[in-house]
């Protein structure tokens, strides 16, 4: 049968499969034993730095330390000198957004973005750490828990609005055996609470106070939560699992097992029956992701999970259910066997289930190749049946062509079909962009029906910032060329970043074809384009624009900076009442401001354009009021 050199691969756990295909040979020339590393979920990037708590051999490479940021196939993509001050690194990790968080022994936090380039402005922790330093850190999505040495917790709960707190003092006298976080989203009071293992008990610490928990069930090695908070895997201090050495990590695979690392063995432990082991030449490091574990070395990235249930339907050796007749039956078909027939007869009523096990397989396929048989079997099937949802097939051709471009080792990003179900297209097409892989993305965008234009803005954005060196008229082109694609698209959002690019020139150019004047006025008034401003806010009629455009001007020519045009009793000059001459509707809006608050503004307009007449009326207008 085609299925018995698929579940060869596979290793049995009681009654669960477990398989770990190669998803990438990795394409660079790193050492995991002698650098710390960071590597992002959802097939995200991974931070490469030399540890300097290690003595290594340097071989040819510079005394110099360097952050070197790879995606998830080893490819460079930025590199970046790392001379931080702070102490030494303590801990790192990527955040939902893909921001490498840097944390150092004085309690200095460096943000950087997947170029390697820093983001300000820096975190501190506080005062205490310069008495106190960080020992240990704990991340999760956005925020992280970090130890000292007098036994305090700090924590930054979200590194977009970074606002350190101090947890409730544990009371400590020891360090603790182990750390655990769970996340602000999965608790009752919706604060992070950290459990420390300490002697034969977990003590849970949040701002309100400790308490314990689990007394006798220690003491605790190592502690690792599921990503939903709901369960916790442990490792006691007698090694009642596996070994009386406690593992270098732990990790759950999903929801149905736990993965131990030890030097060169790995083991798979689910809650019956006999651990899977696999063996390791080279260190690895442990991904954990929603359906199961990545796991890198220094040669090659695989991803480790449960077997889908569709998948051992289709496969497993001697299976007769009705996927694996219908898979059969294709095999049977290209070989032009009358079998293939026998097999549909034989499985007639339930060919809309092996259809859709079909479809399912294949999704949660890595290789291309039995995607396509898979996927030719349910058309296969769906051929001999009408109850098929067809739909269901284009869909899922569809999200493996996404699934499969970002797959290619050049773009680096080797999602699962459940994983970019959570993540969503969106925050895809986001992290692409952010890779500057701008292509792809409109290419994905244009396919899956989302709209162009986050995606051509930033595009647009990048090519400002990427390009000081083209003419301004031969950049516009350029922009212009790619921003009519998009109906609608903000011409002064671009315009905005080419404004805090320096380019004021082009800034002016841009914001020329931008429609709404509600966004027009304000970026030209922002660039030093008065005239322009108001002009387009007579043109457009709107009032609120006139006024926004007049009290720019008066406080600009007119008044110093330091007192606000409603407060001041400077008087407008001879060229501010000449501009505004010139254009009836802010002449008219100007004349009602002032007739209500500013008489004295009024009597000088009405004089210096010789309307002698609305003086006199100007000032008994005054007087009566």
């Amino acid at each position: 049968m085609a299925g018995v050199s698929v579940a060869a691969e596979w290793q049995l756990q009681h009654e669960s499969y477990y398989r770990k295909p190669e998803i990438y040979s990795m394409q660079w020339q790193v050492d995991l034993s002698r650098n710390k590393i960071a590597c992002a979920p959802f097939g995200g990037p991974i931070a490469v730095i030399r540890d300097d708590a290690k003595i290594v051999q340097l071989l040819a490479e510079s005394a110099l330390r360097k952050l070197n940021i790879y995606n998830s196939a080893g490819i460079l993509l930025s590199s970046t000198r790392w001379d931080r001050p702070g102490g030494r690194l303590i801990g790192m990790s990527w955040t939902d957004d893909q921001t490498l968080v840097c944390v150092f022994q004085d309690g200095t936090v460096y943000r950087y973005n997947i170029h390697g380039e820093i983001q300000e402005p820096n975190i501190s922790l506080g005062s205490e750490f310069l008495e106190q330093n960080v020992v240990e850190c704990v991340f999760w999505g956005n925020g992280m828990v970090c130890l000292t040495e007098g036994y305090q917790i700090f924590c930054i709960s979200d590194f977009k609005n970074p606002n350190p707190c101090k947890l409730e003092d544990p009371l400590l006298e020891d360090y603790p055996l182990c750390i655990a976080v769970i996340e602000p989203q999965h608790t009752m009071s919706g604060n992070v609470e950290v459990l420390l293992g300490v002697n034969d008990y977990i003590l849970v610490v949040d701002e309100d106070g400790i308490q314990k928990v689990g007394e006798g069930i220690g003491p605790l090695q190592k502690m690792v939560l599921t990503q939903n908070g709901k369960f916790l895997a442990s490792f006691t201090h007698d090694g009642r699992l596996l070994s009386a050495l406690p593992p270098e990590q732990l990790a759950w695979c999903g929801m149905h097992s736990v993965l131990l690392y030890w030097d060169e063995m790995l083991l798979v432990v689910g809650p019956f029956g006999d651990p899977v082991r696999y063996l390791y030449d080279d260190p690895i490091i442990l991904i954990p992701e929603c359906d199961g574990v990545r796991v890198l070395s220094n040669t090659s990235m695989e991803f480790l999970q449960l077997v889908p249930e569709s998948t051992v339907s289709i496969f497993s050796i001697a299976s007769t259910k009705p996927p694996a007749l219908l898979y059969d039956a294709l095999d049977l078909f290209d070989r032009r066997s009358a079998k293939a027939d026998d097999n549909l007869r034989s499985i007639r009523s339930n060919l809309p289930e092996a259809v859709e096990a079909c479809i399912d397989a294949a999704g949660h396929e890595f290789d291309v190749s039995r995607q396509r048989t898979l996927l030719r079997a349910a058309s296969y099937g769906q051929s001999f049946c009408s109850h098929v949802q067809r739909d269901r097939f284009q869909e899922m051709c569809k999200t493996l062509r996404v699934l499969n471009a970002v797959r290619n080792y050049e773009i680096g990003v080797p999602l699962s079909i459940q994983q970019y179900k959570l993540l969503t297209a969106p925050v895809l097409i986001g992290r692409l962009i952010n890779a500057h892989q701008h292509l792809l993305a409109l290419r994905i965008s244009d396919y899956i029906g989302l709209s162009p234009e986050v995606v051509i803005m930033h595009w647009a954005c990048a090519k400002i910032t990427a390009s000081p060196a083209i003419h301004d008229a031969a950049l516009l082109e350029m922009l212009l060329d790619k921003l009519k694609l998009c109906k609608g698209i903000s011409y002064a959002a671009v315009a905005s970043q080419a404004d805090k690019s320096g380019r004021r020139k082009l800034a002016a150019m841009l914001v020329e074809h931008e429609p709404r004047s509600s966004k027009q006025v304000p970026l030209l008034l922002s660039i030093g384009e008065e005239d322009t401003a108001l002009m387009k806010a007579t043109e457009s009629g709107d009032a609120d624009l006139v006024y926004l455009s007049l009290f720019h001007i008066w406080q600009k020519v007119v008044l110093s900076g330091s007192r606000h045009i409603l407060s001041s009793a400077a008087s407008p000059p001879l060229g501010f009442f000449g501009t505004i001459q010139a254009r009836p509707l802010a002449r008219d809006l100007f004349i009602t401001y002032a007739r209500c608050y500013k008489h004295e503004f009024l009597k000088d307009f009405f004089l210096s354009t010789g309307q002698l007449q609305d003086v006199a009326a100007a000032l008994r207008f005054a007087y009566k009021v």
